[in-house]
């Protein structure tokens, strides 16, 4: 199968091009390179430099394709609450457009980067598929709305689509090719290790006095290569069931943030300076997933199960990248 990747020169979608390439499909990457990195695509990839509103990117992009993997988007939730315009023409309009395109041209399989924050406040943990969707920022509800955009067209015979709603994606490539380059950086991971390697003042810790064993906010954390492979095992379920499905995917284990802190520390062998300060609005004390329909489903079994394995992969890419993948160009 030839798959069209949009925004796979950014973090998850150039581990899913890579998973893509060991199944055998072929690629090609759309991205804008406003967040993604030119270096993150292999050299064996075709890469159209161009943006979803464009329409010649799109036509060059999906010649050939079977399917489409939609990654592009933008994902800071702080960022959605102070721009939800931009949040919700990139997220929707500019999703929109490719869809049409896609239409137009008879490509009719899509699988859909989604998040939990679709879900808003948990209501109940573990979260399932199930769960009330009321999102409490823009950026979960841009989410929200362009899965309810996908299910219209999957109900009106136009797409085969699955939403893949992911909770904290986490860690590199385990052969230190892939990493997380986020400018700014916002994931706690990253930040942490960045503090224990001398490379920020510190971490802040929002908040240590919600009702958690240590007070601190529990989430839970999947390795960025187990969701590649998930994205991989969704395209081969495409033409199977439903025409629209959406999907968890997270450990369905919860870490709270010292936990992090400490399971930095100790992979590193380095202390994590760290101070306390107010909570940021809207953080759910915890979110944990139920993965047991993609278990089912698609067969996903995460190979990272334990915490200190996803961070050391994004320790040592970290470490053996201090600049990232530099310039974008």
């Amino acid at each position: 199968m030839k798959v069209l990747v949009t925004g796979g020169a950014g973090y998850i979608g150039s581990h899913a091009v890579r998973e893509l390439q060991a199944a055998g499909h072929g690629v090609t990457v759309l991205d804008d390179l406003s967040k993604g990195f030119r270096a993150a695509v292999p050299s064996d990839v075709p890469l159209v430099a161009g943006d979803l509103a464009d329409p010649g990117a799109l036509d060059r992009a999906l010649e050939g394709a079977d399917a489409v993997m939609h990654f592009a988007g933008l994902l800071s939730v702080a960022e959605s609450v102070s721009q939800p315009t931009t949040y919700y023409r990139t997220n929707v309009a500019k999703g929109l457009a490719l869809l049409e395109a896609m239409i137009a041209r008879g490509v009719r399989r899509m699988i859909f980067s989604s998040t939990c924050a679709s879900y808003g406040m948990p209501v109940r943990v573990p979260m399932d598929e199930a769960h009330p969707q009321d999102p409490i920022n823009p950026y979960g509800a841009s989410k929200r709305a362009y899965e309810r955009l996908l299910l219209d067209h999957a109900r009106a015979g136009l797409v085969q689509a699955v939403a893949l709603r992911y909770f904290n994606a986490a860690g590199c490539h385990p052969d230190g090719s892939l990493g997380e380059d986020h400018r700014p950086e916002e994931h706690l991971i990253p930040l942490a290790i960045d503090a224990a390697l001398g490379r920020r003042p510190g971490l802040t810790i929002h908040g240590d006095d919600y009702d958690t064993a240590d007070g601190t906010c529990i989430r839970d954390y999947i390795h960025v290569q187990d969701l590649a492979k998930a994205h991989v095992l969704a395209l081969g379920a495409l033409d199977h069931g439903e025409p629209f499905r959406a999907f968890n995917l997270g450990s369905e284990h919860g870490h709270s943030v010292r936990e992090v802190v400490l399971s930095v520390e100790r992979v590193s062998g380095r202390a994590v300076p760290a101070t306390v300060g107010p909570r940021r609005p809207g953080d759910p004390p915890r979110l944990v997933a139920s993965a047991v329909r993609a278990r089912e489903a698609l067969g996903f079994r995460p190979a990272f199960t334990e915490l200190d394995g996803i961070v050391e992969t994004a320790l040592r890419w970290r470490r053996d990248h201090p600049e990232g993948y530099g310039s974008r160009g």
